[in-house]
């Protein structure tokens, strides 16, 4: 069972974290050679289209199984140390970055009327949003990969036991 854990726990964090790295090294690539509409925009339609079952499914199931498989493998050292390193990296740098920067900033572009907007409102903004919200994206890529890299150390270890 607890095997079975650790494993879905390592494919949840990898996928999160592979999303995330997507957008670091290419997603905001092509977006950030659009015109001011255009990526605000695709930004908006983005952030509609990715809150679905399959990201709320990584996204929180990382949240959930993170602490399960931590406290499943509370006994076995040095395993129990990289799950609850996973975990805090998690809930710090990835889950905590996402609800207090990402979100708020999501939810400012969806109310904001790019079609009712004069081209400087729309210029400022894409100014305020795209620089943090990148910003805050690789924060959460960074963390995503030291996720990964402590759940891969548990596996390992786990596998030794």
């Amino acid at each position: 069972m607890t095997t079975l854990v650790l494993i879905i726990t390592a494919v949840l964090t990898a996928l999160i974290g592979g999303l995330f790295y997507a957008y670091s090294c290419s997603v905001v690539l092509g977006l950030g050679k659009l015109s001011d509409t255009e990526y605000l925009k695709a930004m908006q339609n983005i952030n509609r289209e990715i809150l679905n079952p399959v990201f709320f499914m990584s996204f929180m199931g990382t949240l959930i199984f993170l602490p399960v498989a931590t406290f499943l493998l509370r006994s076995q050292q040095p395993v129990f140390i990289f799950l609850l390193l996973a975990t805090l990296a998690y809930l710090i740098g990835v889950f905590g970055v996402t609800v207090a920067g990402n979100v708020p900033m999501n939810d400012a572009l969806d109310k904001f009327d790019i079609s009712n907007s004069t081209a400087e409102a729309i210029r400022q903004m894409r100014e305020n949003f795209e620089n943090r919200w990148n910003f805050l994206n690789n924060i959460r890529t960074v963390f995503s990969v030291i996720s990964i890299i402590f759940v891969v150390c548990a596996c390992v270890w786990h596998k030794e036991l």
